[in-house]
């Protein structure tokens, strides 16, 4: 069982830390400590949610901290399990500089023995800012494939008929299988893809 006196100091500290990285409009909307039973090798783990973020800081036994943060547009996944000692909250996020694409490179952060009241309440933010970027990535990625399918260049006038139309079939046939990629990340409808398919193919 876990000391409450030592309990609650070890949790002042990872919030502090936590405090310490925040920006000047930054605001620490949930956070979660890590149970002492579980922070055998090291000290703590404090996971928290801001306006803009995901933080994570691990401090090691010998002072100072190390900080992983995920941009809320970068997450694409979170899932939560709750245990009779604690919950476990794993994260997947987008690696890309920029608003990710839903088929970009990606890395998993996995964070275990939460106290499960906190983590619950870290998840359902987690789950929030996931939703709604998730739609947001659906709709560009969308306007992108709509805008790649919207005509297809033929080249130069230096270009005979021949080579024209192979580079015609060429990049209709990667739009179409951008197309289907949308279609099996679940960006696009079947009756999207369809329609996109069908206009892919018309201009050809």
């Amino acid at each position: 069982m876990d000391d409450p006196a030592v309990e609650d100091h070890g949790s002042h500290a990872a919030l502090q830390n936590l405090n310490s990285v925040l920006t000047v409009d930054e605001k620490l909307e949930a956070w979660a400590i890590q149970r002492r039973v579980f922070a055998i090798q090291h000290r703590r783990v404090a996971v928290g949610a801001t306006s803009g973020r995901f933080l994570a800081v691990t401090r090691p036994l010998f002072g100072g901290f190390d900080l992983t943060d995920v941009r809320w547009q970068d997450l694409k996944d979170v899932h939560l399990r709750v245990g009779i000692l604690g919950a476990s909250l794993t994260l997947t996020a987008f690696t890309g500089p920029d608003l990710a694409s839903a088929s970009g490179p990606t890395r998993t952060l996995f964070y275990e023995g939460l106290r499960k009241e906190q983590a619950q309440a870290l998840y359902r933010i987690c789950q929030a800012h996931d939703q709604a970027w998730r739609e947001k990535r659906r709709v560009r990625d969308l306007e992108e494939l709509r805008a790649r399918s919207g005509g297809i260049q033929l080249g130069s006038s230096g270009l005979s008929g021949a080579a024209a139309a192979t580079s015609a079939d060429g990049d209709a046939a990667s739009r179409l299988r951008s197309a289907k990629t949308m279609l099996e990340a679940g960006l696009i409808t079947d009756s999207e893809y369809e329609a996109l398919k069908a206009k892919i193919i018309s201009n050809v």
